[in-house]
């Protein structure tokens, strides 16, 4: 795997790669969440540094620059259980500056009575941003739990146009 990191106005950025698709995206402040996923899905990895791995870090760069829908192509593979995978492949659906709740999501992927197992799945998503998990909301409007921060999700929110109120 291939890594490479960019700064953005809301932390560095952990960009991890095979060479062809996004593996995992995290924020450097949570490198340890990042290895365990890592480990779990490949098991025994080497991180070999690499400028820009398929692009990645000049699309994401393009991105905290204001062009938001510089990530919607980004070729992302994640190793996950076929639910994991549904929702993750959903996520990329959500459209930019909107938000879905997580029963929108659930009844998204046909599983109308599954918003916990959502946000589980949700909340194990290894690639940020790109595979867009804080697009997902309360049922209330409310933002909740986001794996790089409260406060990131907040900005990211606020980044892609959605009005918070």
């Amino acid at each position: 795997l291939f890594i490479d990191k960019v700064k953005s106005p809301i932390g560095e950025i952990r960009i991890i790669s095979d060479g062809e698709n996004l593996r995992a995206l995290d924020f450097e402040d949570y490198n340890d969440r990042m290895e365990k996923l890592l480990k779990r899905h490949y098991g025994d990895y080497e991180l070999e540094p690499m400028k820009n791995p398929n692009g990645v870090s000049e699309i994401m760069e393009r991105y905290f620059g204001g062009e938001l829908d510089a990530i919607d192509d980004v070729k992302v593979a994640a190793n996950g259980t076929q639910f994991q995978s549904a929702v993750w492949h959903q996520l990329r659906n959500v459209p930019l500056g909107k938000t879905w709740s997580y029963g929108e999501l659930a009844r998204r992927i046909g599983k109308p009575k599954a918003s916990r197992a959502v946000g589980l799945a949700n909340g194990s998503n290894p690639i940020a941003i790109v595979v867009p998990c804080h697009r997902v909301i309360g049922a209330n409007g409310s933002l909740t739990g986001y794996g790089g921060g409260m406060e990131r999700k907040q900005w990211l929110l606020v980044h892609e146009g959605v009005n918070l109120i």
